[in-house]
């Protein structure tokens, strides 16, 4: 059972979602409020799983809101839904922002539920838009080359270890800690201490970073399939 709180600045909207959902069995509703400073409070006592947030007229407000909520609550997954589509400029800043899916305002009901249950499953589904995104790939990994410049770190990269290199590989391909841990027959704080080590040797900030970091330097390669 996933625990959503929705948030938008517009109350037919939010109930429209709400009332959509409810028909949903695995998904519960923890709340719905505007898209003001306000509704920080009750995601930080409700502590739902995944946070709906919309994201039209003030997608830098929403993109704000975003980042305040993985600052205070980083285990609260949020799925932000623009009215102006997946444009590679806002998917590029939900990324940025910890979004964990990225949708139009227009998502079916069925395809929204389909993200909260992956979300609320500790997936990012906002990662699968990178290998049909280039412009967005390119855009995070530059990012990361001006952080590296700044660090003078990007010329000494510590280069992955055989075992890094597996996990890395099942990373790209989406699993979570815990399914990784089974493929290669270790604990799951094994692999957290992997994921750590190579996310410190690729620079990066993030498991996405990591990722997109290495697709490019041809460390992995995403399946066509």
């Amino acid at each position: 059972m996933a625990k959503v709180f929705i948030i938008d600045e517009q109350p037919m909207y939010r109930q429209g979602i709400r009332a959509a959902l409810a028909r949903m069995q695995d998904v519960e509703i923890a709340g719905e409020a505007d898209l003001t400073d306000a509704v920080l409070v009750p995601i930080d006592s409700q502590m739902p799983d995944v946070v709906v947030l919309g994201a039209d007229a003030s997608f830098n407000e929403s993109l704000r809101i975003c980042k305040e909520i993985k600052q205070r609550t980083p285990a609260v997954a949020v799925i932000m839904l623009s009215g102006d589509g997946q444009q590679d400029e806002q998917v590029f800043q939900a990324i940025k922002a910890q979004a964990s899916a990225f949708h139009g305002r227009n998502v079916s009901a069925d395809d929204l539920a389909r993200t909260i249950a992956r979300c609320a499953n500790g997936e990012h589904p906002i990662n699968d838009t990178l290998a049909t995104r280039p412009r967005v790939a390119e855009q995070i990994l530059q990012q990361f080359r001006e952080l590296s410049r700044e660090k003078e770190t990007a010329s000494f990269m510590s280069p992955l270890t055989p075992k890094e290199m597996e996990v890395l590989k099942y990373m790209a391909e989406g699993f979570l800690n815990k399914q990784i841990a089974d493929q290669l027959d270790v604990t799951e704080q094994t692999i957290k201490n992997h994921i750590t080590s190579i996310l410190r040797k690729l620079n990066a900030n993030a498991r996405t970073q990591a990722v997109v970091i290495a697709i490019k330097k041809g460390l992995v390669t995403l399946s066509k399939d």
